[in-house]
């Protein structure tokens, strides 16, 4: 699931996905999502142009792993509960892995009424390993319980959509109908703006 870099990616380098970067290192960049979801809406994008956290290296996914629990944690500490997604090659509307931290305060049966389409998991190897078995998984952590979903229930923007009407900002949900319009794309901008601040207070020096 490696690609050569497709320099039409937003989230390659010069790509519209990264034009609010938090934090970057060798691997990673953490970005404020350009098309929020709700203020504190963040994304992790590793730098190779892959498809999916699932296929990254081994000593890629253990940073990854660390930078997930300090972005986790930034989002916990400024805003409160938080919600994470990944769609995992199922769903995805951008081919470039990225995974969604967002303030979130809904019980996981909003998310996904159906129990028997749940499994939970303890940790994030196991959606790494749900990758290397099947090369596919939809991944979300909510109330501090990691999941993998059903994935014959995927479709494009799966998780944006459920989040978004979740968050009453379905509007926000279709990222690619969003860029038209321009009293949401001023929105975007202040949340932008004030999660720029609450991030440059909270200092990441640490991470």
């Amino acid at each position: 699931m490696i690609d050569d870099q497709n320099n039409n990616c937003a989230h390659c380098p010069d790509g519209i996905g990264l034009k609010h970067p938090l934090y970057n290192d060798d691997l990673f960049w953490v970005v404020c999502d350009v098309h929020p979801l709700t203020e504190g809406h963040i994304l992790i994008i590793p730098k190779a142009h892959i498809s999916t956290m699932g296929s990254l290296s081994d000593e890629a996914f253990e940073k990854y792993t660390e930078l997930y629990e300090k972005v986790k944690l930034f989002i916990k500490t400024c805003y409160g509960e938080v919600g994470i997604f990944e769609h995992g090659v199922i769903g995805q509307t951008v081919f470039h892995a990225h995974t969604h931290f967002l303030p979130f305060n809904f019980n996981t049966n909003k998310i996904i009424p159906d129990e028997k389409a749940l499994s939970k998991i303890s940790s994030l190897d196991e959606m790494k390993n749900e990758f290397i078995q099947k090369q596919k998984y939809l991944f979300f952590e909510n109330k501090n319980q990691k999941w993998l979903v059903n994935t014959s229930l995927g479709y494009p923007r799966f998780f944006r959509d459920i989040f978004g009407r979740l968050l009453g900002s379905e509007e926000r949900s279709n990222w690619k109908t969003a860029m038209n319009n321009k009293e949401l794309m001023l929105e975007f901008e202040k949340d932008i703006l004030a999660l720029k601040e609450k991030w440059n207070k909270y200092t990441f020096n640490n991470i």
